[in-house]
């Protein structure tokens, strides 16, 4: 995952209309480091087409205001340049990437 530096960066690669994951994470976040590398690695495997991006939220906090990210772990999926979802805290990482399959296929194909 690619560590966002400010708002604009991150604005610019979802404006791009490729499908863009935002991960929101905080520093003192023990389930924020266990879910991670989870995550990136089923994203490579079932969607290599996926940007992906952590957000490390006590250090970028106008970014996760300007998201409304309240709780972290956060995770925001944009697709064509809008948010299709968001899922946060207690989650399934098998259930995550089969509800990202069908809009994925629908989206890069």
């Amino acid at each position: 995952m690619k560590q966002v530096q400010n708002l604009q960066q991150l604005q610019n690669s979802i404006n791009t209309g490729a499908p863009v994951l935002v991960y929101f994470s905080g520093e003192n976040c023990s389930v924020c480091k266990v879910l991670k590398p989870k995550i990136e690695e089923e994203i490579k495997k079932n969607f290599p087409l996926f940007e992906t991006y952590e957000v490390k939220t006590d250090i970028h906090k106008e970014i996760t205001s300007h998201f409304t990210v309240f709780s972290i772990p956060t995770m925001l999926v944009f697709f064509d340049k809008k948010e299709f979802f968001r899922k946060g805290r207690n989650m399934s990482v098998s259930m995550f990437i089969e509800e990202l399959k069908r809009p994925y296929d629908l989206m890069t194909k």
